[in-house]
């Protein structure tokens, strides 16, 4: 058993589809398929049933699955260090980040780390909070970025200051003229709001209970899966939504959206990583660049 054959598991695991894992792991399909067949000729087991056109992954793929995902984490581990010797001026760094984060305030941050150092290969995936937390944990990705706070013992969260929840509507809605609105009023529109697990809709459900209300007591007329879907959807109709200040400022400014006085709170963001797993050279030096880079933005254990 090679880390290349495990490599080429894992992925087409997580993929569930053999063409699509070998496009993602720039090999040929039949290189793909080979490495699996090895895998189950040498054991004498089976790690996925073919069913119709598709895959899925029997019981022992399955299990097989989790050790595989650590085998594969310890072995980038060791790389990383060695890749530290290297004083910085190689290496690379796996970022998963939630949405407001990962879109409105990371990127030029991790432009300007790049910038102090071109060797260092980021990369950086975008999901909601629970899909981050989960792919810190997991070993997917070394750092993870979010705006909800995680209960997960084997994290560890550095809190920083973040971004400010406010309530918009549309520049139609009946809210444009009033200057503030009470917990009461909340029932009498329509709401778009982010997925389940989405750090943004966690703190607006937060928000709500403070002032006596269940988001199941408001009429949501959709739920969608990204800051900017939400910003459009309320842009074009007569709802409202509780959503990041970094997200709608253009459309503030623009007018297409209306900011509706409610109280709701300023939002902490927090840094995942795991604590059993080696902290690397390049993870500190990414810290301290985005320190650096965010005066007024107070980073804490």
């Amino acid at each position: 058993m090679t880390l290349e054959q495990l490599r080429i598991f894992v992925a087409v695991a997580e993929k569930q589809h053999v063409t699509q894992a070998a496009s993602e792991l720039n090999l040929t399909q039949s290189a793909t398929s080979a490495a699996i067949a090895a895998l189950e000729a040498r054991y004498g087991i089976k790690l996925f049933d073919r069913i119709g056109r598709g895959i899925v992954l029997t019981q022992t793929g399955r299990d097989f699955l989790i050790e595989a995902r650590a085998v594969l984490a310890r072995a980038k581990a060791a790389a990383q260090v060695l890749n530290d010797l290297a004083g910085l001026k190689r290496g690379s760094l796996t970022i998963a980040a939630s949405q407001t984060v990962g879109n409105y305030w990371l990127p030029g941050r991790l432009q300007a780390f790049h910038t102090a150092h071109p060797g260092i290969d980021l990369r950086l995936t975008v999901a909601n909070t629970e899909q981050v937390a989960r792919a810190v944990l997991q070993g997917s990705a070394d750092l993870g970025f979010v705006e909800g706070d995680v209960d997960e013992p084997l994290l560890a969260a550095r809190k920083f200051d973040g971004d400010s929840m406010i309530m918009v509507v549309g520049a139609k809605h009946p809210w444009v003229s009033r200057t503030k609105i009470a917990p009461k009023d909340l029932l009498a529109t329509a709401w778009v709001l982010r997925e389940r697990g989405s750090g943004t809709r966690s703190m607006f459900e937060a928000a709500l209970r403070q002032s006596g209300i269940k988001l199941s007591d408001l009429r949501v007329a959709l739920e969608l899966p990204s800051n900017e879907a939400v910003r459009t959807a309320v842009e074009a109709g007569d709802c409202a939504t509780a959503i990041s200040d970094l997200v709608v400022a253009p459309s503030l400014a623009a007018k297409t959206l209306h900011r509706v006085r409610f109280d709701l709170p300023r939002r902490s963001f927090y840094i995942l990583r795991h604590k059993e797993r080696h902290t690397s050279r390049v993870e500190q030096a990414l810290l301290t660049s985005l320190h650096e880079t965010a005066p007024g933005k107070q980073m804490s254990r």
